[in-house]
């Protein structure tokens, strides 16, 4: 089953509900920058907090969705990364640069909003 990607304004707001194999983060891609391109959405929100642990491909894949999107001309906030999460990224070298980041979804989306101007 596909991760649910919610439009909200000029917004896209995802909130990944489970740990994510390698299929569904291949499909969450996909399925993010194709709806990007749909609704010419101006920013993207990521909540990953009930990622407890991730493994180097899904750090990667999170690392390409997050650049991608920024390629697409969305604003990115990441919101709710774990411990663990945030040292294994940094392990692997992806470091997010230039995203904006949160403790928590509400954050992220008034993070959103003042760097969209909203």
């Amino acid at each position: 089953m596909g991760i649910p990607i919610l439009k909200l304004g000029e917004c896209l707001l995802i909130s990944i509900q489970s740990e994510l194999d390698d299929h569904t983060a291949v499909e969450f891609q996909e399925d993010l920058l194709a709806k990007i391109h749909a609704t010419s959405a101006r920013g993207v929100v990521i909540d990953i907090t009930s990622i407890d642990f991730i493994d180097s491909f899904i750090a990667k894949i999170l690392g390409d969705v997050v650049s991608m999107s920024r390629l697409m001309g969305a604003k990115v906030v990441v919101t709710g990364i774990q411990p663990a999460v945030a040292i294994t990224l940094i392990e692997l070298g992806i470091t997010f640069e230039g995203v904006l980041s949160a403790m928590d979804l509400e954050s992220g989306l008034d993070k959103l909003k003042q760097e969209l101007g909203e």
